[in-house]
């Protein structure tokens, strides 16, 4: 995916989304920091979730981490090739590895930034 068309949360996330779909993964930055990652609990598909809510998470060598939805909707996909390598993550955080799809059903792209608003973001963070 083109990280300039994606939008960004502050936690993290990366957003693509085409019509009343959204694909939703995690960014290079958050990869990074997680380190290797060993072990995705992904949702159920068709499992209705409410914007803010944590659908996924990420075990990692150093941590485990939450990733957080965007949107209130219904999980359409997911990636299940996550589930035996979920090193995905940490080769392609912006293509093969992204983590489940979702229709929306309501919420707000406004909260999201753009990949200039989160580059500055992530910068100040360091």
């Amino acid at each position: 995916m083109d990280a300039e068309k994606l939008l960004y949360s502050k936690d993290h996330e990366w957003v693509s989304i085409d019509g009343e779909t959204a694909v939703i993964g995690i960014t290079d930055y958050a990869q990074e920091e997680l380190g290797d990652i060993v072990f995705v609990e992904l949702p159920e598909s068709g499992s209705e979730i409410k914007a803010g809510e944590a659908p996924v998470t990420l075990e990692s060598v150093k941590a485990v981490s939450s990733v957080y939805c965007p949107f209130s909707g219904i999980i359409t996909e997911i990636n299940s090739k996550l589930e035996d390598e979920p090193e995905i993550i940490n080769s392609s955080p912006l293509d093969q590895g992204w983590i489940f799809k979702i229709k929306i059903t309501s919420g707000n792209k406004d909260n999201l930034l753009n990949s200039a608003d989160y580059e500055a973001y992530i910068k100040e963070l360091d």
